[in-house]
């Protein structure tokens, strides 16, 4: 895989990486705005409260998954494993790289696990 690739993707993911820490401080920062509210609530506002709640922890399981896997690439590429399957060890295609940087496997392999699911 060339380099400058590698690079871009690098840059990208990082750049991922910041966004998704940005958007969790911000709705750390919504989740306390909740739990601080110290105004009178009816049954309705609880309620509510409590949906925005489970919201902002899903929201946040989902990026923390996305975090894990951009680790995970910015990892293999200072490794120079990056854009390797992890199930076959061939080369995942540029393609693919560029719409989902941190893709573990190739096209074929991740194809074959969707089915098995």
């Amino acid at each position: 895989m060339e380099q400058q690739f590698v690079n871009e993707m690098e840059k990208r993911l990082k750049e991922l990486k910041a966004s998704i820490l940005d958007l969790l401080a911000k709705e750390n920062e919504a989740f306390s705005d909740i739990l601080n509210d110290n105004g009178p609530k009816d049954s309705v506002d609880v309620a509510s409260g409590d949906i925005d709640k489970q919201l902002l922890s899903v929201i946040g399981k989902n990026d923390l998954s996305r975090l894990k896997k951009i680790e995970s690439a910015l990892s293999r590429i200072k490794n120079e494993r990056y854009g390797k399957c992890l199930d076959c060890g061939k080369k995942i295609s540029v393609e693919r790289l560029e719409a989902i940087p941190y893709a573990f496997f190739c096209i074929s392999c991740e194809s074959k696990r969707d089915k098995r699911r």
